[in-house]
């Protein structure tokens, strides 16, 4: 065990280790394989950034940029609208379109500015303790809707309650 650990870990780690040969150290240069990435041919990952988000190259324009918060379905169209631009696959854009998408999305409000916007909206209405503030904090939904059976996804995981046994039928 002890030998395991003393030997080099590779040749060229040899010359540092024998102390007798110091002159060997200076004309020599210590060189250590570098392990290169497997390229694989006719594959590209490139992907068309927006919006500072990374949109599918393999799928048309019009649900590439659904991937970004803040742009449905219909907001896709109407950007796609506004510009006069066919719904082409993102990989077959020119670099001039994908600026000008760019430009266009640039407009809206998406990503980090708008959930910090909508954060900042329900932090506002928990302060002011208004029934739409409650609900979020008691983590209930806040449209009205009923909670007696559904709304499993904000309640959560059903507890069960000790002692409590279902009516005979």
């Amino acid at each position: 065990m002890v030998q395991t650990l003393a030997m080099p870990v590779a040749p060229a780690l040899s010359v540092i280790c024998n102390g007798h040969n110091n002159n060997l150290l200076t004309n020599a240069s210590l060189s250590f394989p570098v392990s290169k990435q497997p390229q694989y041919p006719g594959l590209s990952i490139q992907c068309a950034r927006v919006g500072g988000v990374e949109i599918p190259n393999n799928k048309r324009i019009e649900y590439s940029l659904q991937y970004i918060h803040g742009i449905g379905r219909a907001r896709a169209r109407q950007i796609l609208v506004d510009l006069k631009m066919e719904n082409k696959i993102t990989k077959d854009m020119s670099e001039e379109e994908l600026i000008t998408i760019r430009d266009e999305v640039s407009n809206y409000m998406i990503e980090g500015d708008l959930r910090r916007f909508n954060a900042l909206a329900i932090r506002r209405l928990k302060e002011i303790q208004c029934y739409r503030g409650i609900r979020h904090i008691q983590g209930l939904p806040c449209r009205g809707q009923h909670t007696k059976n559904n709304c499993r996804t904000l309640k959560g995981k059903r507890v069960a309650i000790a002692g409590k046994k279902k009516a005979p039928r």
